[in-house]
Formats: C-alpha cells, structure tokens, sequence
C-alpha cells in the first residue's frame, strides 16, 4: 500500500492503492508514518518525494473503514483522526527536510489536505482538489481547517469547503492553494527535477526555515523575530553555511550536505 524508494537523495513515497483511489485504512496509515519517520531519521535522505499510484492521489478515508468505526457504538470518528491524519500532517510539518508533493489525480478530503501540508505541491493539469467532507456531513480533518484559509484565504476555504466544488490544477495554481501544474505526460518530470535541485541544497537551511514557518503561524512580529535570530545562528554552525561562503569567495560551485 506504501511504496518507498531512496535514490540520490530523494526518498519518493508512492501510495498504492489505486483500485481504492488511494484511500486510507489504518495498515496505510501505519505504513506512511513509518516511511515519513525513516524520511526523518536517514541522513542519505535529504528530500521527500510523495505522489500517488494510478489516477488519484487519494480519495481521503475508506469509507468502508469509517463506516464500520462509526457504527460501533464505543468508538467515534475522531479515533480515525488521531490514529491517522494527526500523525501524518505533524509528520510532513514537523519532517525538517524538504516535502515535495506530486499530484497525479484526484486529491479528495483528507488526500487533498495530506497535500497541501507539504511544502511545495506540483500537480497534473488532469488533478483536482476537492473538500468533500460536506458531501457526507463531515468538517475538513487533516489540518484542513487550519492549513487551507491560510493557503487561499477564509472566504474561499469556506465556500469551497461548504459547497464542495471542485477545483481544477489550473484553478489551484491560480488561488495560490499549490505551486505549479503542468501538462500530464510531464508533472512527474518535473517534479522529480524540483526534488533533485533540493536534494543538492542545504537543506538542514530549508528544515530551520520550516520551524520558522511553522511558529509564524502563531508568534507575533516580535516573537518572530526572536526565533529568526535564534534559528539564523543555528544556521550559520552548519557546515552548508560554511561550505556556501567558502565556495561564494572561491567562485565555484558549493557541496552541500545537509549538514
């Protein structure tokens, strides 16, 4: 149900349920956070590569899965939530490497909000995202509710959330909710190319910058600022930091490595 593969680099994860529209069940589940804690433990593993096998992403939670928990008259919807999409998203947010994800189809409820919690989303223009929660009765999980006003603002979080539209790549780029879209036949391509330039940057940089980000959402100004100093000299002890000048001052290429 989980596919993973480590070369140059780049750790790709692939979900591989396609007859299920790549839905989640708990043994996916387990196995995406065990491949996004060997993402964060490996030191050869220097950026992040999810997609999806067939033509979705992911359809969300197996409904047959949610169903069964649902009628169960000891346990609630929200065991699903903590066991699976909780881990995930702090998994992807928390991971100090880069996260690039690459959207072959289909991204539905909690698939779509998986998505968007990486850092850099590059879709097909044949994929569509789409919260559709409001079809079954549902509130957007997965960080939904927090990440995608953020992306795009609260009056279109809410309308797409509450009517359950569909949005297109195209529409998705244009909204600032992903990076880029490019035709099918060459999304992937393009993708990988994205991770491979990360993969040979310094990326302990970009895991600082992501800790930054992540606090932003809640310090202020000041707070902020305070944390960028603290984060800055923790930058510049690292061997990329000095690897960057050092190579800068003897114009030539620098090496990187993570470190």
């Amino acid at each position: 149900m989980i596919q993973t593969t480590l070369s140059n680099g780049i750790f790709t994860i692939t979900l591989t349920r396609p007859d299920k529209l790549n839905s989640f069940i708990f043994e996916m589940a387990n196995q995406l956070k065990e491949a996004l804690h060997r993402a964060e433990s490996d030191d050869e593993v220097r950026c992040v590569l999810l997609t999806g096998e067939g033509r979705a992403f992911c359809a969300g939670q197996d409904l047959a899965e949610a169903t069964e928990v649902s009628n169960d008259p000891d346990r609630d919807l929200s065991e699903i939530v903590h066991h699976t999409y909780i881990p995930i998203i702090k998994g992807i947010r928390k991971l100090e490497k880069p996260v690039v994800c690459a959207v072959n189809g289909t991204a539905a409820g909690a698939g779509a909000n998986i998505a968007l919690a990486c850092d850099i989303v590059i879709a097909s223009e044949e994929a569509s995202f789409i919260q559709s929660f409001s079809q079954i009765g549902l509130i957007p999980d997965s960080g939904g509710t927090y990440i995608l006003p953020r992306l795009i603002g609260l009056a279109r979080a809410t309308a797409l959330t509450f009517l359950g539209e569909k949005v297109s790549a195209a529409e998705a780029v244009e909204m600032g909710m992903i990076w880029k879209a490019y035709p099918a036949e060459k999304y992937m391509n393009e993708a990988k190319a994205i991770a491979s330039k990360l993969a040979k940057m310094p990326t302990k940089g970009f895991g600082l910058t992501k800790r930054g980000f992540n606090a932003g959402f809640s310090n202020s100004l000041e707070e902020q600022m305070k944390l960028e100093a603290k984060l800055q000299a923790e930058a510049g002890q690292t061997h990329d930091y000095n690897e960057g000048v050092k190579a800068f001052i003897e114009k030539r290429k620098p090496e990187f490595k993570g470190q």
